[in-house]
């Protein structure tokens, strides 16, 4: 009871700034999104999807302090991408390119009319995810969410749209809405972490034979939090990637929703995760609902922990009754460089149509020593061989990332991250 009482507490305090943002195009989602979560509470570690990572640092009334971060690298600079830049959860105009582009428009979130396109989108991917799972700190960023991007694709667009955080010490809520119209196609940039605790949505729809392509990157924030939730729903034809790319940080956990309701659907998701330390937690959690005929998805992610660090998958494959000739593939695989480092999994499967290919797989080993005695009998040093086996060990994820040239951006970074866990 004293852990209900408190949690309610802390609920309430947080949505006491519901208010201050419900207006314009979002209000009524917003206030349908806080009844929810209200009615759900806040998760604990009870609630079955959250026995491997502990909520308390991301429901608390305040988050740790962290120290100050000073990352100007960005992996993505070659693809000559549409920057926008979000500094502490407010957008930057001034360190920001023009919000127009071909085949394009944006807009922000907190200056959304009342009557506006997103406001048909906007916690409606959400609300849907909360079936069968509850996640009330998706429900949260719908409610309170200052501030995110409102990208409509109306055609093919060629140049990537990057979205660039740069943190301080703020407590961040954010969410970005993503529309790709019949036909077109998008690719989306994240890198960085937006504030020293971050609740950050992505809600995207895909309309019949559109493409959307998802790369974020983080790095080296050693004393930051990030949750994240990918809200995503596709129509016939539709292709959908999302890759994600962790080193370091403290709490780290990104939830991945996708709903496929048309036939001859493709939707892929992945990551890569490097840990260093007791503090590193990188929770990987995706569901899947096939409901269409003809589709195929893949889950492939893959991490690599050191020094106490913990890493968990969780990933579920739904193949509803109607859903025939789905082909579904979900990997999960940790290679543990210590005896103190630990990964959990759970990998699921729950179907109820019989013309299926669906297959998991979920493994954990040590590095492999026959191998790291041959490159160091070449004269490798022994850092540097086992720099090369985590790469091999990695490449299946970073094979998820389609673009030859976004890839190997990536690949240099996971690299320049490999070598300095710790810088």
């Amino acid at each position: 009871m004293a852990l209900a009482l408190e949690t309610d507490a802390l609920l309430a305090d947080r949505l006491a700034g519901l208010e201050a943002v419900a207006k314009g195009a979002t209000q009524a989602a917003r206030r349908s999104a806080a009844a929810r979560v209200a009615d759900m509470g806040l998760p604990t570690r009870r609630d079955e999807y959250w026995k491997f990572t502990r909520p308390d640092a991301l429901t608390v009334a305040e988050p740790a302090a962290a120290g100050a971060l000073n990352l100007d690298e960005s992996p993505f600079d070659a693809a000559n991408p549409l920057t926008l830049v979000f500094r502490d959860g407010m957008f930057d105009a001034e360190a920001s390119d023009a919000l127009e582009g071909e085949n394009l428009t944006i807009d922000l979130l907190s200056a959304a009319a009342d009557i506006h396109w997103a406001g048909e989108i906007y916690g409606t991917l959400e609300t849907a995810g909360q079936t069968p799972v509850a996640r009330p700190l998706a429900a949260l960023n719908t409610a309170l969410a200052t501030e995110g991007v409102l990208i409509h694709a109306k055609g093919k667009v060629e140049r990537p749209v990057l979205i660039r955080y740069i943190a301080g010490e703020a407590d961040v809520i954010l969410h970005h809405v993503v529309k790709v119209d019949e036909g077109a196609s998008l690719t989306l940039l994240e890198t960085g972490t937006p504030g020293t605790r971050s609740n950050t949505a992505l809600e995207v729809d895909v309309a019949k034979e559109g493409a959307f392509d998802h790369i974020r990157t983080q790095g080296r924030d050693h004393e930051r939090g990030l949750l994240s939730h990918t809200f995503a729903r596709m129509q016939d034809d539709a292709e959908f990637k999302s890759f994600m790319l962790t080193a370091n940080g403290t709490l780290t956990r990104n939830e991945c929703v996708i709903e496929i309701l048309g036939d001859n659907i493709s939707a892929h998701v992945g990551g890569a995760a490097i840990g260093d330390g007791k503090d590193f937690h990188h929770d990987d959690t995706v569901f899947i609902t096939h409901d269409a005929v003809h589709c195929e998805s893949r889950q492939v992610f893959k991490k690599v922990l050191r020094n106490g660090a913990t890493g968990v998958f969780q990933g579920k494959i739904l193949v509803k009754p109607d859903a025939q000739k789905t082909d579904g593939y979900q990997i999960s695989q940790s290679l543990l460089l210590d005896e103190d480092s630990q990964f959990y999994a759970k990998p699921e499967l729950e179907i109820y149509a019989d013309d299926v290919a669906c297959s998991h797989g979920s493994t954990t080993g040590a590095i492999d020593e026959t191998a790291l005695f041959y490159l160091r009998s070449r004269g490798i040093e022994r850092r540097e061989a086992q720099e090369l086996l985590v790469l091999a060990f990695l490449a299946e994820a970073l094979d998820e990332i389609a673009d030859d040239d976004l890839r190997a951006a990536v690949q240099d970074q996971l690299e320049f991250w490999l070598r300095n866990l710790k810088g």
